[in-house]
């Protein structure tokens, strides 16, 4: 248990801020519905995120693997909380988009960051493991969060979340704060200046990492397809939900509630029989039955036959991630992970938006069941592709062991 400690301890961070997410982001929501009344001023704030992930993180790469990712992290958490603290007292609702922009940013910035760390910290052998208590610990995020929300808007106000959440922010710095220092081999690139010249050559090097390692490209690109389909494909879900099964509200919060019990009985299942379960199966059967699961619910015709789709979904997305990112973080060397995720992380962030907008349109021009339909059937060619891809007998030594870069 000694070598769990800082892992336990950086997971309980990353539970608190994953709660206060939830919490900031429901009240924002509210906040802003109650402001105009209008879904397309809601639907301009989810677009921010990739907005900002684009903005911010073309360069950031360059920061991340040539500065102590500790500090960034802590740094990243106090801004944070010092701009969500400040949206109460703007005096008008551009202010608040503005704030909620950069605010993305740093969020956007952080991910990556805080990905190197979990690298750097965390030996080989429990990657796979901490990657299936990380969904558990999201998961119950996602539960919980939307909870303390209700809780915090029947005591007070949306603003009342929205102060919760800055609070939980500054926690989750003081837990990053007790970890330990895993950079200790950055005298040489902390002074350098950071220029221009700097990002394009970075770009040039995760350019040439890519067409040499095209295989860990691959399954990355991968993973970055099934996060943009499940993005893209999840902004119809609501609207499926309420317009086409007519679910009240009530069950659409316990379908949302069965979406989390199956996340957390496949992140259970994950980390118990972790040293059981193969990576590349995580990927490919991951991937498929995540895709199927979609199918499953845009299919339905009412509650009862989109829960088994919904808990289907939740179920094997755990699988899928806790594979990808073992990989991930297993073959892309550590000193240019911040880079590689961060760049990659743009081109990512275009596709969520323009398919988003395809779809979203397509809904609109037709119907959400076909689109829907569609749009799960060609996720579950991209898991055909992935349990291809890793099934290989050719490819079976990268999931065997690390790669020596």
């Amino acid at each position: 248990m000694s070598r769990w400690k800082y892992p336990l301890l950086l997971l309980g961070g990353i539970g608190i801020s994953n709660v206060g997410g939830w919490v900031y982001l429901i009240a924002l929501n509210l906040i802003i519905l109650n402001e105009t009344g209008s879904p397309l001023a809601i639907a301009l704030l989810y677009i921010l995120g990739p907005i900002a992930t684009i903005c911010s993180n073309a360069w950031a790469g360059s920061l991340i693997d040539r500065v102590n990712t500790r500090r960034i992290m802590m740094g990243l958490d106090v801004f944070r909380a010092l701009c969500i603290a400040l949206i109460p007292f703007l005096p008008s609702l551009i202010y608040v988009y503005i704030l909620a922009f950069i605010i993305n940013m740093g969020s956007a910035i952080f991910h990556p960051t805080s990905m190197v760390y979990m690298t750097k910290l965390i030996p080989e052998k429990d990657r796979q493991r901490f990657n299936a208590l990380r969904s558990f610990i999201n998961s119950c995020g996602s539960l919980i969060g939307p909870a303390i929300a209700g809780v915090l808007f029947w005591m007070g106000t949306p603003y009342t979340a929205i102060h919760v959440n800055a609070l939980a922010l500054l926690f989750s710095a003081l837990i990053i704060m007790m970890l330990p220092n895993v950079d200790l081999k950055l005298k040489e690139t902390e002074g350098q200046r950071f220029t221009r010249d700097m990002i394009r050559n970075d770009f040039r090097t995760v350019f040439n990492f890519s067409k040499d390692y095209t295989y860990v490209t691959k399954i990355y690109l991968l993973f970055s397809g099934t996060t943009i389909f499940m993005t893209a494909i999840d902004s119809l879900e609501a609207a499926f939900a309420k317009g086409v099964l007519t679910i009240s509200d009530t069950n659409y919060g316990f379908m949302l509630s069965v979406f989390g019990a199956g996340i957390i009985k496949g992140s259970i299942i994950n980390s118990v029989f972790s040293k059981q379960l193969a990576v590349n199966l995580l990927i490919g059967l991951g991937t498929i039955f995540t895709s199927i699961g979609y199918i499953v619910f845009y299919s339905s015709s009412d509650f009862l036959s989109a829960a088994p789709g919904v808990f289907l979904i939740g179920f094997s997305i755990t699988f899928a991630n806790t594979g990808y990112l073992t990989f991930y973080q297993n073959h892309v060397p550590v000193r240019m992970m911040g880079r590689f995720g961060s760049i990659f992380s743009v081109i990512e962030a275009s596709f969520i938006i323009a398919l988003t907008i395809l779809i979203g349109i397509a809904a609109e021009l037709t119907s959400i069941r076909p689109v829907g339909l569609i749009g799960s059937f060609c996720f579950f060619i991209l898991g055909l592709l992935a349990l291809k891809a890793v099934t290989g007998t050719k490819r079976q030594g990268y999931f065997k062991k690390m790669l020596d870069l």
